[in-house]
């Protein structure tokens, strides 16, 4: 390959650089150069890269048994619904490969739930600023402009509101009848760490609404689950109890999974024959997902995630609070909010070459920190440094 040919096709612009290793917080380059992960992969490596217990399950089940397909019977993968049900209060779990996958088959079970009703054409709530994945169904719900240019995406069968309105959720019921489910993020990452005015308590007004008129309430926990906000799922914040709950990026901390689970009104929606993956719950993804279930349940990692992540909001704030500068988020997802016209468009960059932090923006001029959630304090305090010095020099 020349040095000006990839034949990789250009869906990603990468940044120029290149990592051979990790270890807990830390990426390091091939000539040993350290840089400290505040992104952790967009949120996947909660437990930091290449977590020994993680690391042994890996080696363990690559050299037992890989993949049979779901035609029988898997026993990690039994184990791993169990415990994934468990922390989630759920009832039964279908595995997929990605968020954007779990996502579809939330969205499928909303399609035949009114179809079950006797729906001709069925719609589905999601939010302003939402991001759901970029498959054809997902990348529709998706707001993100970019995402669903030119794809033809399939508008007539969702209803768009602003996210944290629970009145205009309600405008919608009373101007469609055919209204089967409402879909939302606890916390919108990819929109930029919103979260609604009424914090959590947002999420039991809406499962109210869908008791009320009989509709799915589907949770998207693809970035907020697996303890990134100090919760197993961030829905648990509050009392409400979704009937569908998807997920991702952290369940396997690296390995790629995902998950659809049920309970209520979804539970007994999907019967054989109505979906299927065949790389979906493989013994060796499954076996990482009880892992990382094992570890997040056995230990004080989800507890630490609270303690650094408000330590690490609470001093950002304090320190440049002078310079129109706020965080908001829970737990290792926080935003840090740079005053409205920010030029932001090399800060990326600039905290990779200058300071070796690994960070990114959303919504425009939001700063995404995504930790590990057992970052140590020293850790923290770098990452508070190095931070606060790039976004000193960028507004002074």
């Amino acid at each position: 390959m020349s040095a000006s040919h990839s034949y990789i096709m250009p869906t990603y612009s990468p940044q120029p650089i290149s990592f051979t290793r990790g270890e807990g917080s830390w990426l390091y380059t091939a000539d040993n150069t350290p840089y400290l992960d505040a992104l952790t992969g967009i949120a996947v490596c909660g437990l930091g890269h290449c977590h020994p217990k993680v690391t042994q399950a890996i080696q363990e089940q690559a050299a037992t048994l890989v993949h049979t397909s779901n035609l029988f019977q898997i026993e990690w993968q039994e184990k791993a619904a169990e415990a994934l049900c468990t922390a989630a209060g759920m009832d039964s779990v279908f595995f997929a490969n990605s968020g954007a996958e779990a996502n579809e088959a939330a969205l499928k079970m909303a399609r035949l739930y009114g179809h079950q009703k006797g729906y001709k054409k069925p719609k589905v709530i999601v939010m302003e600023k939402s991001f759901h994945g970029r498959t054809l169904l997902t990348v529709t719900a998706t707001a993100n402009p970019k995402a669903r240019e030119g794809f033809f995406t399939l508008d007539s069968d969702f209803i768009r509101v602003p996210f944290g309105d629970i009145e205009a959720i309600r405008q919608a019921a009373q101007d469609n009848e055919e209204v089967t489910a409402v879909l939302l993020e606890p916390i919108q990452g990819e929109g930029g760490l919103n979260t609604a005015k009424d914090g959590f308590a947002y999420l039991e007004q809406v499962q109210a609404l869908c008791d009320e008129q009989d509709w799915l309430f589907m949770i998207d926990e693809v970035q907020t689950g697996n303890g990134r906000t100090g919760k197993y799922f961030a829905f648990q914040h509050s009392n409400a109890k979704p009937d569908v709950v998807s997920t991702a990026k952290g369940l396997g901390n690296g390995f790629p999974i995902g998950a659809c689970m049920v309970r209520g009104r979804a539970r007994d929606l999907f019967q054989v024959g109505s979906h299927g993956s065949t790389y979906g719950g493989t013994p060796l993804g499954s076996r990482v997902v009880h892992t990382v279930y094992d570890v997040l349940s056995n230990t004080d990692i989800m507890q630490n995630a609270v303690t650094e992540g408000n330590y690490i909001q609470q001093t950002l704030s304090e320190e440049l609070k002078e310079l129109g500068v706020t965080t908001r988020g829970h737990g290792m997802m926080i935003g840090v909010v740079l005053p409205k016209g920010t030029d932001c468009g090399s800060f990326v960059d600039q905290a990779r070459d200058t300071e070796q932090l690994i960070l990114n923006i959303t919504g425009g001029h939001v700063i995404r920190l995504l930790p590990p959630l057992n970052m140590k304090r020293d850790e923290s305090d770098q990452l508070i440094e190095r931070l606060s010095r790039l976004i000193k020099a960028t507004l002074n």
